[in-house]
């Protein structure tokens, strides 16, 4: 049984989790719950025993010096709880860790341990995924659910995904056995500019959030982030007129797929979120679109830049093997 102290009675407490690792693709997730954690000021209240999931020889200790004193610190996962305001108040309970090495059924066993003692009612696992999807185009987020009818009550995808998983989609899996609402939300991080960070995606991700639990986050400087991000890739494809060129190749693929989706209802769902900020203050491997790891890219020499590098297009000019589709795992 887990005994918790210090944490008050939560108000329609969910749980939002993010994983570092092959999970993780521009690092666009544990960034995710790390801006929650910063902008609510959340305090951790619990940690899980690195020794029972963690192989230290792959994921290392750090050291450090906090007043001349030498101390380490071990890779873990947290938890910590923030209350979000508004008209409506409710908690978050934040799991942010890193993917464990081992005993992965005792580790989603323990944070659903923390999460009935806790009163949660939903657990959301963000995830991003390498894709073919270009940076010049809003990033796809997919909700997705193993629970029909959450997915009919959430406007989400039910599930379809065979392959290899992380601990996304074993977390998920693990509160449908245990009877847990559980939804994962996945951003698609091109494939071809995928070193960390991306705070595009991480921007993207908040707001499929703040969509799906009808609240408000506070950006801080995302936005600006994001914007920053892109002119930086815009510069590295200029320079390659093969990057440039396949960049072209996926935006008409994109855009030439979503123009049905100019709908009254996506109109509707970015009008809702502006009037939600109008009307509130302030308050290793990735996983690819087919279960894989991904993420080429090159460094030039000289200064140390990231160069995007694409992959061999086939007749159809897009990646072999893809059919320009980001598929979450769970």
């Amino acid at each position: 049984m887990i005994e918790l102290e210090g944490v008050p009675e939560l108000i329609d407490p969910v749980m939002v989790a993010a994983f570092e690792g092959w999970n993780d693709a521009g690092d666009a997730a544990s960034t995710a719950v790390a801006h929650l954690e910063r902008e609510f000021k959340g305090e951790v209240f619990a940690a899980l025993d690195a020794e029972d999931y963690y192989d230290f020889q792959v994921n290392r200790p750090t050291v450090f010096m906090d007043g001349g004193v030498r101390k380490i610190t071990w890779p873990t996962t947290r938890l910590s709880v923030v209350r979000v305001g508004g008209d409506k108040p409710r908690d978050l309970v934040l799991v942010r860790g890193i993917e464990p090495s081992m005993r992965w059924r005792s580790f989603c066993n323990e944070l659903l341990g923390f999460a009935h003692e806790l009163g949660v009612e939903l657990v959301v696992v963000l995830g991003a995924l390498l894709g073919d999807t270009p940076h010049t185009r809003p990033v796809p987020v997919s909700g997705v659910t193993s629970d029909r009818d959450l997915a009919g009550r959430m406007d989400l995808e039910e599930t379809k995904y065979e392959g290899p998983t992380g601990i996304v989609g074993v977390l998920q899996e693990a509160c449908t056995h245990a009877g847990v609402p559980a939804v994962s939300l996945w951003a698609a991080v091109p494939h071809y500019v995928s070193q960390p960070p991306n705070p595009k995606a991480t921007l993207a991700l908040l707001n499929r959030l703040e969509d799906l639990l009808d609240l408000r986050i506070p950006q801080g400087e995302l936005p600006e982030d994001a914007r920053a991000w892109q002119v930086g890739v815009d510069q590295l494809a200029a320079e390659d007129s093969e990057v440039a060129e396949y960049v072209q190749t996926l935006e008409e693929a994109r855009d030439t797929a979503e123009l049905p989706e100019a709908s009254g209802e996506a109109i509707a769902r970015e009008f809702e979120r502006y009037l939600r900020r109008r009307d509130v203050g302030p308050p290793g491997g990735h996983a690819t679109a087919d279960g894989g790891d991904g993420g080429p890219y090159r460094r030039d020499a000289p200064g140390g830049r990231s160069r995007p590098k694409p992959p061999k297009p086939d007749a159809s000019g897009g990646p072999e093997g893809d059919d320009g589709e980001g598929t979450p795992e769970d």
